[in-house]
Order: C-alpha cells, then sequence, then structure tokens
C-alpha cells in the first residue's frame, strides 16, 4: 500500500472510530509511533513522518487490520436525514476533547454515542471552544485553573466551509460549522472566531461556562439561533429539536422566526411548541439560568421590530411570576415546548413542584439518565459480558442481563480486580499508593455544596478508625472540580485536599487531580463503592453511579435521582437521610448513617466475600438493563420525540 494512501485510511479511522466502544480501533491506532494517551490519535496520525508511513505500509497485519476497520466504517454508514436536532452548551465525547464542564455534556455525548448505535436519525448542535474547560491544578491545597487552547484539528473537527449570521445588537455575528462525526452521528459545533468579527466577538466561543453574563448569553444566541440557520443550510428541518437544558432556548426565536410571517406571534408560538422537546436537569432555584433585563433586551428588541411586537410580549415569555425583572430560561423553554422531562423519577416530581407557577410546569414528566454502556465498560468486563451475557446487554436487553447469574463468583471477583490493578497503576502517578485488594470507595463530581463531598469528615474519629486498620484496609479516592467562581465549592475542594495530606489519612484518603472522562472512567472501573451523598431532592440524577454499577461497583448513596427509583435493598446500600429542619443538624445524622452504612459495606467486604460479589451479580441484574443509554435513548425516542 502507497505510504500516502495509508495516511489517509489511518486518518479516517481516527475521525470516526476514535471512541471506546471500538476497542479493535482504538487498539490500531495505540499501536503506531507516537501513539499516547494524552495525545489525539488524529494528531498522532498527521505527525508520522513519511518514513514511518513506509514502514507501517510494509505491515501486511497492520494494513489488513485498517482495511477491516475502514469496512467495518464503510459498513456503519451515516443516519438518514435528521428528524431530532440535539441542542447542547456541551458535549463529552472522549477526555481528548474537553469541550464539556461536567455531568450535562457528558450525558450530552453519551446521547449521541446512543443513537448512533441504534441509528437514530439525529444530529447534535454545539459550539467549539478553543479554551475547552478548564484543567485543575492543586497548590498548596487549593484549586489552580489552567486552560490550554486547542484547534478544531484536535478534536478530529472538520471545517464544513459554513458561516451564519447570528443578529446582535448593533451588528451580526459570523459563527463557522465544524462537523465531528460520533460513529453515524454528526456533531456541528458552532465556532465565532472568524476574521470578519470583532475581537470581542471571535473571543465570544472561546472558553465553556468562564465568561461574564454579557458572554454567556452570546454565547447561546449562538447555539440557539445560530445551531438552526446551520441546519437550514445543511439542508435539514428536523420536526424535534431537543433543549438540553435551558442553554439551547433561543433555538425558539429561529424557529418563530420561521413561522410568523404567515401568523401572528400568538399562532407562532403554538406552532413553535410543536416542534421543541425541553430536558430540564435543574432540581433547585439556584440552577435556574436568569438573565437580567439590561443584558437580554437589546437582544429580544431585534426581533421585536423584525416582527412588528412589543418587546414586552418577548420578554413575558420567559418572565417568572415571581420576578418579573429577570428572564428566567427554564421557564422560557417549558412555554416554547411540547413535552418536558426531568432526568429521574424523582426529579420530574421535583421539577414540577419547582415549575409550579406556571401551567407547562406542572405536566414536567421524566426520562431517566443512562450512560453509554461501552463506553464506560471496561474491556475486561466487556469481553465476560459478550461471552457470558450474549448480544443485547450492550442494549440493556432485560434478557442478557438475566444470564449474569450465571457469572461465578471467581471470575467475578478477578475481572473486577482487573480493574483495581489498573487504578492502582494509574494513582501512582499522582504519588497515591493504592492497594487493589483494599477496599476502594471512590467519590467523583463537581465540588458543589450540595453534593456534601466533605459529609465524611463529619464522622472523623470512625473515619480515622477506618482508615487507620492495617488489616482491613480501606481507601477512600475523591476527585472532582469547583467552578472558579463556586467559593462554597472550592472551600470544600481544599478540606478534602488537605485532610488527604495528614497523618490521620494515613496514606489512605487521597484527591486526584484535574478530573475528566478518563479518570472519571478509571475510577469507576476500579472502585469496590461509589459513595454519593448529596443533600436529599438536590441531586437530578447522577449518572456516575450508573456507570459504577455497569463495572460491578456498589453504590453506596443517598436515595435521590437515579438510585432512588432503582435501589432495591440488595444491590447496594442506601445510606439514610434526616429530617431535621436545623441544616447543621441535618449534616451530622446524615453524616452518622453515612458512616454506618460504610462499616457495613466494609464487614462484608472483608468478612462475607462470597455475600459481597452475590450483591454485585444482583446489581448487575437489576441495574443493567436499566442504567443504559440505550434504555434511555429508547423512552426519549417512545415517550418524547414520537418519532
Amino acid at each position: 500500500m502507497q505510504p500516502n494512501n495509508l495516511r489517509d485510511i489511518l486518518l479516517r479511522i481516527a475521525i470516526n472510530y476514535r471512541w471506546t466502544w471500538a476497542p479493535s480501533s482504538q487498539d490500531l491506532l495505540r499501536s503506531l509511533p507516537g501513539a499516547n494517551e494524552s495525545i489525539h490519535p488524529v494528531m498522532t496520525v498527521r505527525e508520522l513522518s513519511v518514513d514511518q508511513l513506509a514502514v507501517l505500509a510494509d505491515d501486511e497485519a497492520l494494513v489488513a487490520k485498517a482495511r477491516h476497520e475502514v469496512d467495518a466504517l464503510d459498513d456503519l454508514g451515516k443516519v438518514a436525514t435528521p428528524e431530532v436536532a440535539y441542542f447542547s452548551a456541551e458535549f463529552g465525547i472522549s477526555h481528548h476533547a474537553l469541550q464539556y464542564a461536567g455531568g450535562l455534556g457528558v450525558l450530552a455525548g453519551d446521547h449521541l454515542k446512543a443513537s448512533s448505535d441504534s441509528g437514530l436519525p439525529l444530529v447534535g448542535v454545539g459550539l467549539f471552544y478553543h479554551l475547552g474547560a478548564f484543567h485543575q491544578d492543586i497548590h498548596d491545597g487549593h484549586q489552580v485553573e489552567r486552560l490550554a487552547r486547542v484547534g478544531p484539528e484536535q478534536i478530529a473537527a472538520v471545517d464544513t466551509g459554513i458561516v451564519v449570521d447570528v443578529p446582535f445588537p448593533g451588528r451580526e455575528v459570523k459563527a463557522k460549522v465544524h462537523r465531528v462525526e460520533v460513529g453515524r452521528i454528526e456533531l456541528m459545533l458552532l465556532d465565532t472566531d472568524h476574521e470578519a468579527n470583532s475581537e470581542a466577538d471571535r473571543l465570544i466561543t472561546d472558553s465553556l461556562y468562564l465568561g461574564s453574563a454579557h458572554q454567556r448569553t452570546a454565547q447561546e444566541m449562538v447555539l440557539g439561533v445560530g445551531g438552526v440557520r446551520a441546519l437550514q443550510v445543511m439542508g435539514w428541518d428536523p420536526p424535534v429539536h431537543h433543549l438540553n437544558e435551558g442553554h439551547a432556548g433561543f433555538v425558539t426565536l429561529e424557529l418563530i422566526d420561521r413561522v410568523i410571517a404567515s401568523a401572528d406571534i400568538d399562532a407562532a408560538v403554538q406552532a413553535v411548541r410543536e416542534r421543541v422537546v425541553f430536558t430540564t436537569h435543574t432540581p433547585v432555584p439556584a440552577g435556574i439560568t436568569r438573565l437580567r433585563r439590561d443584558i437580554l433586551m437589546p437582544y429580544l428588541e431585534i426581533w421585536a421590530e423584525r416582527w412588528g411586537v412589543e418587546p414586552e410580549r418577548l420578554w413575558g415569555l420567559g418572565s417568572d411570576p415571581n420576578n418579573g425583572d429577570e428572564f428566567n430560561m427554564a421557564m422560557f423553554c417549558l412555554r416554547l415546548s411540547r413535552t418536558a422531562n426531568g432526568v429521574s423519577r424523582l426529579h420530574g416530581e421535583v421539577s414540577r413542584e419547582l415549575f409550579a407557577a406556571i401551567p407547562e410546569g406542572r405536566s414536567i414528566t421524566h426520562v431517566t439518565n443512562g450512560v453509554h454502556a461501552r463506553s464506560w465498560t471496561s474491556h475486561g468486563i466487556q469481553d465476560l459480558f459478550d461471552e457470558t451475557l450474549g448480544a443485547g446487554w450492550d442494549a440493556g436487553e432485560v434478557e442478557a442481563w438475566d444470564r449474569a447469574a450465571m457469572i461465578d463468583d471467581e471470575t467475578a471477583q478477578t475481572v473486577r480486580r482487573e480493574g483495581s490493578e489498573r487504578l492502582a497503576r494509574r494513582a501512582k502517578d499522582y504519588g497515591i499508593s493504592l492497594d487493589p485488594d483494599s477496599l476502594i470507595i471512590g467519590f467523583a463530581r463537581r465540588f458543589a455544596p450540595y453534593k456534601r463531598a466533605t459529609l465524611v469528615l463529619l464522622e472523623r474519629a470512625r473515619l480515622v478508625g477506618l482508615l487507620g486498620d492495617d488489616e482491613r484496609p480501606v481507601h477512600f479516592l475523591f476527585a472532582g472540580k469547583s467552578h472558579p467562581a463556586n467559593e462554597a465549592g472550592r472551600a470544600l475542594l481544599s478540606e478534602i485536599v488537605q485532610f488527604s495530606e495528614t497523618a490521620e489519612s494515613a496514606g489512605r484518603f487521597s484527591f486526584i487531580p484535574d478530573y475528566d472522562m478518563e479518570i472519571g472512567a478509571l475510577l469507576v472501573q476500579g472502585v469496590d463503592i461509589w459513595l454519593n451523598n448529596p443533600v436529599r431532592l438536590e441531586e437530578a440524577s447522577g449518572t456516575s453511579g450508573e456507570k459504577a454499577a455497569l463495572n460491578g461497583a456498589l453504590n453506596l448513596s443517598v436515595l435521590d435521582g437515579w438510585w432512588a427509583e432503582m435501589y432495591d435493598g440488595e444491590n447496594g446500600w442506601a445510606v439514610p437521610s434526616s429530617h431535621a429542619v436545623d441544616l447543621d443538624q441535618r449534616d451530622l445524622e446524615d453524616a452518622a448513617g453515612l458512616m454506618d452504612a460504610l462499616v457495613l459495606a466494609s464487614n462484608e467486604y472483608f468478612d462475607n466475600r462470597s455475600r459481597f460479589t452475590t450483591r454485585i451479580r444482583h446489581g448487575w441484574q437489576t441495574l443493567g438493563p436499566r442504567v443504559t443509554a440505550a434504555r434511555m435513548l429508547g423512552d426519549y425516542r417512545d415517550e418524547i420525540y414520537r418519532i
């Protein structure tokens, strides 16, 4: 084979099959010269020298593997003309592409992957961030943020040549459109770094969630209005527009503009409602985006003048009955959607109460989040499932997961220990000595006060006793970032880091910095227990525990989010929640209940491993069919999209 032809083939594989559900292509790409976990495979292929390519082209086995992967790609094909446009401010596709800040983006990435698996005709729409989300360093026990500039080519994004204009006060802002292929699915990313824009406007899409309220509003206009216009240029007019959180709400402005010429504003709004669905991830009032009048009204005046309506009419679409001086993005989306859902059964109930002030809020339903099974399950466990459960486990088929009962104790414990060994090897890079035979307890999520990362520290004496037992070693691993502006979250993170450095921790209470999808995968594949102790009713879903469950880790969690509907008394442990009115007393009582549950789990792990392993098998049987993104996508298709 000619070297240049091989480069084209390898580049196509890297662009299209770089995600973790295609282990054969991953193995091929990792065998290339210069391949490294920290380097995107697209960059690895592009940096191969002519001499290196010539050597590879003479390798018959490698060429055969490459041809096989390309044939598989050709067989995969693309979805038909999209019937669903899925808008999200962030997408977590891979740790190589830091275009996500947390669970919302990772969920969006899993939604695209599940759509690719099933062939659902969907297109993703988001923004390209040149600085992405921040990296995290720890200095003197505190978080320090670090940004790293990336180009579209580093996330295998291809310039479509499309440029759309987005109306801004006094000007039009141009946005380029990049395309990323996620299996069968196209992800369109808008980017305002265009030479025709002012220097300030070129920076609109520069960073993720770090800008001012002005910049965030500008980003959301580009995402919503620019995203719909980009689809139009592509020749697509999907009947369903899915808003993944309120950031995408301004999709509706452009959709109204398409129909208002032949209708008044009320009729146009009703017509748009039939094409929009909305997912809220917000369980508390503080999580709702609210825009000030002085920031948003100049944008709304553009559309009001265009449509011949009073600006106050448009402001009213997002006004909060309890505070008319703020534009509530969640209420705006609810009023302009035919269907809205929370992301767990309990969250649906909480959302109906949270938004009860408007009629649309009282009809919110739910679709419980799920996770893309092959993206998060270790290769060893995937192989075990493929052999024992057979086809269908990753699609959430109940019959396949029922066969988990056939997995014997030794096999389950062996494949689980392999994950712990990988985690231990990686922990060494951070100066952490982790015994893979210890009881490993993981806690990894955004550091927000309601998630209560430090709750276990309130039972300090019992915790220290647990950590200091050399005969029954228990090791806690923490990871996560705090938003730079969240001082309370930063303080909690510092408290965890600082305790990890004390003699009381006995070297068995550790913090892993710069949490991302790669570290997240290592943790859920390597820990024995996944810890989650939010303030009850303040966790919308919490999908990290679902990833852990697929890998045979047992959840030990407050009955909130997805766990509230899936815990059955045998597939993990429930942390009791206090009903105390005083918040400090509530936390003290919850901490005591948390420690009681941890002691029970520890005793079972060391004294009755067979019982512990039975819980793992039972967890696979009862949770496996319910926590997959395939099940989630099926619910969206049948109950929300109705396509």
